[in-house]
């Protein structure tokens, strides 16, 4: 048995029941197999691939708190510091009933290549809860975060670990969480990204990770000849991704013309109207069933059902394996061009490959996905200089950040015999630079 694949092994060994884990590890590992395989005694002796997948710590934590009843409830928090060889960990909070064990390990461990790709010095990480705010006062979920902080604050620092937001945790959760940390810390530093624009936050965080998704297919169309003007998008998700995802393809000239959230999901052939979008979703917090209210020649349908919209661009925005292996086939039997993440590990790995084997270009999340992170890091510098950019000046950097990550896949694609396999070249490029990072730093 190969080095990869005893290593394999023992990983889905240690950690049963954590599906999402196994298939990120898997994904990466194949993808490396080549560099490792051509000096696998060396890499064996000095257990690269066992330190990779084991984090550093996981923190898990009790976290009670008081309804509007009078009644206390009790949730799960957690944290996992996954790697930090070039730089604090950083990875976002999430907060949906989903969260567990197995989620928290994938995501942080794609995080450690996501941000090794953004060029930035940011390690792996990634935290949560299974607590729900949908539905829940701002009461509530203050309670909430200021317990979940009560313990988390222990283990986090401007230079040690910097949380950010996810699914579930915006500007909201992020204020109330950050309040926390300052009272019981006694310290006001850029502990948490995301923050508002009164007390430490970026302009263009909040779009960062939509916008970036469509820069980068930007660059991927360019560099095939492919105009993205003119062209359809079908996004999923209704979150700060998709929303910023449709408004940024449709600045460029695109028509981006669904949407969809947990009960359903919408069509717009005239295009996906965005400042009705923004007032559903963050200022009423209502379901898309309202959208017929604003255009109603647009249609509503419960379920899922996205990926059947014939288009030219398909951006998956809403969670992790929503993308499935039927799905795949539809959108390349429609004339897709490209998939390209806007979420993290939102296609199973079956439709990952069926896209790539029938000619669809495919840009996975830890590449596609890492405008938010890499705004997030730019935040920290801005804290950290005490300067506030502006969001022309942020989004330029963003923009160059991910024409920069698109070429950076791209060559290790090349070099290493997979040209056009963006999965492979994005995790071999992001591990290329946190492998030398480890090795300088030795047995740690």
């Amino acid at each position: 048995m190969s080095y990869i694949d005893d290593v394999l092994a023992k990983v889905i060994e240690k950690n049963p029941s954590e599906p999402e884990f196994h298939q990120a590890v898997t994904e990466v590992f194949e993808s490396i197999r080549p560099m490792i395989e051509a000096n696998e005694e060396f890499y064996k002796r000095e257990a690269i691939l066992e330190r990779l997948t084991e984090p550093d710590r996981m923190i898990k934590f009790r976290v009670p708190w008081v309804d509007d009843k009078g009644q206390v409830q009790v949730n799960m928090g957690m944290r996992v510091e996954f790697n930090n060889s070039i730089g604090p960990y950083k990875g976002g909070l999430r907060f949906h009933p989903s969260v567990n064990q197995g989620i928290i390990k994938f995501l942080g461990f794609e995080q450690i290549f996501k941000n090794s790709l953004t060029g930035l010095p940011i390690g792996g990480g990634k935290g949560g809860s299974d607590f729900d705010p949908k539905g829940k006062s701002d009461r509530e979920v203050m309670a909430f975060c200021q317990s979940f902080m009560s313990e988390l604050y222990k283990y986090i620092g401007a230079d040690r670990d910097v949380p950010a937001g996810d699914i579930g945790v915006g500007g909201r959760e992020i204020g109330y969480l950050f309040g926390q940390y300052k009272k019981l810390s006694g310290n006001y530093e850029g502990v948490l990204t995301g923050k508002g624009l009164s007390y430490g936050g970026s302009l263009a965080r909040t779009e960062a990770t939509g916008y970036g998704a469509i820069y980068i297919a930007e660059e991927l169309f360019k560099d095939h000849g492919i105009d993205i003007a003119g062209k359809t998008v079908v996004v999923s998700g209704a979150g700060n991704v998709a929303i910023y995802a449709i408004e940024k393809a449709q600045q460029l000239g695109a028509k981006a013309v669904t949407c969809s959230d947990s009960t359903g999901w919408v069509y717009d052939p005239e295009g996906i109207d965005v400042e009705a979008l923004k007032e559903i979703k963050e200022v009423n917090r209502a379901r898309l069933t309202e959208y017929k209210k604003y255009r109603p020649n647009s249609e509503y349908h419960e379920g899922r059902g996205v990926w059947q919209i014939k288009c030219d661009l398909a951006v998956p925005c809403a969670t992790q394996n929503e993308l499935f292996l039927e799905d795949a086939k539809q959108l390349a039997a429609n004339g897709c061009l490209a998939v390209v993440e806007g979420a993290n590990m939102p296609t199973t790995i079956d439709a990952t490959k069926y896209l790539q084997e029938n000619g669809v270009y495919f840009i996975p999340g830890k590449a596609s996905n890492a405008g938010g992170v890499a705004v997030s890091a730019l935040e920290m510098s801005q804290n950290s200089e005490r300067l506030s950019w502006t969001f022309e000046e942020v989004d330029s950097r963003l923009q160059t950040i991910m024409v920069d990550i698109y070429h950076n896949i791209d060559n290790a694609a090349k070099r290493y015999d997979c040209e056009g396999d963006y999965v492979a070249g994005a995790n071999l490029a992001g591990f290329e630079k946190v492998l030398n990072a480890m090795l300088a730093q030795g047995v740690c």
